[in-house]
């Protein structure tokens, strides 16, 4: 009888590290100006992907509360294997794959398989501002004009349902909230992140 209580209590443990999977409010839609993470951390890294001379690139689709948002949930799901995580990579790293379903993908409450096809088809119905895939050289601008050009290429994208993210001066990333049926949404007080520098550094695509 001690072996069982002192096993429930293990899992009790472990179910408590997070959330209940499927429990949420909305996705917040994650687009990485990959030049920006290139030039603070993937070149150090030697990352191939900073070769490939791309703007903005998937990051995540992120399960959101209207305030707060789950992370590392509790789930029935299988992790998915390593040919599944491999099979993203012509939109972002197998490692990063990994990270975005252990960290949000497992609080949708879908299979892996149906997380990544989900992340597919979100960024699939955001088009990307043309403008950006012609940067050549590095530029300063108000972060706001990032935001404008989504708002352009993307008609009934409210100014509330995108914020666009600094880090050390540079843009850093456009995040677009959905629905869970992935239409355009307000974003909820904690997915808010607007970057108000006027002069942010936007790495040219190289």
């Amino acid at each position: 009888m001690r072996w069982v209580i002192a096993w429930l209590g293990l899992c009790g443990a472990a179910l408590a590290e997070g959330e209940q999977a499927g429990d949420f409010d909305y996705y917040v839609l994650s687009l990485s100006w990959q030049p920006t993470w290139c030039a603070l951390e993937g070149a150090a890294r030697g990352a191939e992907e900073c070769s490939w001379g791309q703007g903005f690139v998937l990051h995540g689709l992120w399960p959101q509360y209207e305030r707060g948002w789950p992370s590392y949930c509790a789930t029935m799901e299988r992790d998915p294997p390593r040919r599944q995580t491999e099979a993203m990579a012509d939109v972002m790293a197998p490692g990063l794959a990994w990270h975005q379903w252990k960290k949000h993908g497992r609080c949708s409450g879908l299979p892996a398989a149906d997380y990544f096809a989900l992340m597919r088809e979100a960024a699939e119905r955001v088009a990307l501002p043309e403008v950006f895939d012609r940067l050549r050289q590095d530029l300063a601008l108000p972060a706001r004009v990032v935001e404008d050009a989504f708002r352009e290429a993307n008609p009934g994208l409210r100014r509330d349902a995108i914020t666009v993210t600094c880090e050390a001066g540079r843009i850093q990333e456009a995040r677009i909230c959905l629905t869970r049926e992935l239409d355009f949404r307000d974003c909820g007080a904690g997915a808010v992140r607007d970057c108000r520098l006027t002069d942010a550094v936007m790495d040219g695509v190289r």
